[in-house]
C-alpha cells in the first residue's frame, strides 16, 4: 500500500482507479458503529469507512485513509463536517440585502 503521497479527492466512482492509495471523500453518514461508518459519496455511491470513527459522528464526515477496494476505505483521519454541510444561507440574507 502507498500511503506516502498525498491523497486523491474521489467520490464513488473513482475510487476504484486508486486502489491502495490514499484517497479523500466526503459522506453523507447513514450509519455507523465503533469499527466503521457507511455513507452516501457525494455521486451517490454507497462506501464503507472502515477505523475508528469520532464520537459523535455528525452527518457528513471527511475521511482520509487507503482505498482497499472499489466501496470500502481504511480510514486514518476523520474530520466532522457537521449536519447541514453545504446548506450554508449568505450573511446578507437576514439584512434583506439579497
Amino acid at each position: 500500500m502507498d500511503i506516502s503521497s498525498p491523497a486523491a479527492f474521489v467520490n464513488g466512482g473513482l475510487l476504484r482507479m486508486h486502489l491502495g492509495r490514499r484517497v479523500r471523500t466526503v459522506l453523507q453518514v447513514t450509519q455507523s458503529d465503533i469499527a466503521s461508518a457507511m455513507g452516501k459519496s457525494p455521486d451517490g455511491y454507497q462506501l464503507v469507512a472502515k477505523g475508528s470513527p469520532p464520537v459523535p459522528l455528525s452527518s457528513y464526515v471527511e475521511v482520509v485513509g487507503v482505498a482497499e477496494n472499489e466501496n470500502t476505505i481504511q480510514a486514518e483521519l476523520w474530520t466532522n463536517f457537521g449536519d447541514t454541510f453545504g446548506n450554508l444561507s449568505s450573511p446578507y440574507e437576514n439584512l434583506g440585502l439579497f
